[in-house]
């Protein structure tokens, strides 16, 4: 196994290394953005490998002093250390901050803005003045990957969408969910955070989605461990499957959740936060925040 890239529409790049698939983007002074996607490339090779090397560690829950050495596992276990008193583990953050290492490849003279996409979790760079358009899928069943690749420019109608500017405190989104790539407690379909950096958003997301919850007999759930063997969550139960549901537990989730997000809010752990449950949303903003305008 070793890592690959390729060039895609719009002068992207894909890069993939096992589990990792990371698809990333600049504009800017052509020479300059060469330069800094050659040094993502090499800083990428090693990532997987550095991780690796710790992964025991990294599935084991945050607690006491950080016992990690890889600079993206430490950053891993910082993002996730002010949930401590919850069960944690690293990985929890591993997506963002992948993403997080390689976008600081692109924080250079000439790189106008670039984004590091890392399977919804994305790190980006604004020069000043700048911004970004980010695109939200608030539901993954309804997600086409056949039509996205059929797009020439790879893009798809989407449920919504917000811009970050240069201005704001925002360099890191993240999305959690029932139904994305890593298990969740909860019942979200998904959690969308903005935080300063893409670990922080994304150790936030998981969290908050955990908590947009309710008890009931029809949502099925079972051990992270017999869906795969090697989960850091053992034998807590994960949501699998989470049928229609009566709107007022709906709305008591996402209650929960959106008071969940109010407390990472006030405790500076992130910016703002959209949490959709089965086609309702709560949204948590802070002043002068990003807006979301939905389909």
């Amino acid at each position: 196994m070793i890592a690959q890239r390729s060039p895609i529409p719009g002068g992207r790049w894909h890069f993939q290394h096992g589990p990792i698939d990371i698809v990333i983007g600049a504009d800017g002074d052509e020479q300059a953005v060469a330069a800094a996607h050659e040094a993502a490339w090499q800083r990428f090779a090693g990532v997987l490998p550095e991780l690796v090397s710790e992964l025991p560690t990294l599935r084991r829950p945050v607690q006491g002093p950080c016992p990690l050495l890889g600079v993206v596992a430490r950053r891993m276990w910082w993002a996730c250390r002010p949930y401590h008193a919850g069960f944690i583990t690293p990985m929890a953050a591993v997506a963002g901050a992948v993403a997080q290492e390689l976008i600081g490849c692109y924080q250079r003279d000439g790189v106008a803005r670039a984004w590091v996409n890392n399977g919804g979790d994305i790190a980006l760079h604004l020069a000043d003045g700048e911004s970004l358009r980010v695109g939200l899928f608030a539901d993954l069943a309804d997600f086409d990957g056949a039509a996205l690749r059929r797009t020439i420019a790879g893009s798809l109608r989407t449920d919504a969408d917000f811009s970050v500017h240069a201005a704001l405190p925002v360099r890191g989104v993240a999305t959690s969910g029932w139904r994305g790539r890593s298990f969740s407690l909860g019942i979200a379909d998904s959690v969308t955070v903005l935080a300063r950096h893409a670990a922080q958003a994304d150790a936030a997301a998981t969290v908050i989605a955990n908590a947009v919850n309710v008890d009931d007999a029809r949502i099925v759930r079972r051990p992270a461990r017999d869906l795969k063997d090697d989960s850091d969550l053992g034998d807590i139960e994960v949501t699998v499957d989470v049928p229609a549901l009566p709107a007022e537990l709906v709305q008591l989730a996402l209650r929960r959740g959106e008071q969940r997000a109010r407390e990472l809010q006030a405790a500076g752990l992130i910016w703002s936060a959209l949490l959709v449950c089965q086609r309702e949303h709560a949204a948590v903003v802070a002043d002068e925040a990003v807006g979301s305008v939905f389909a």
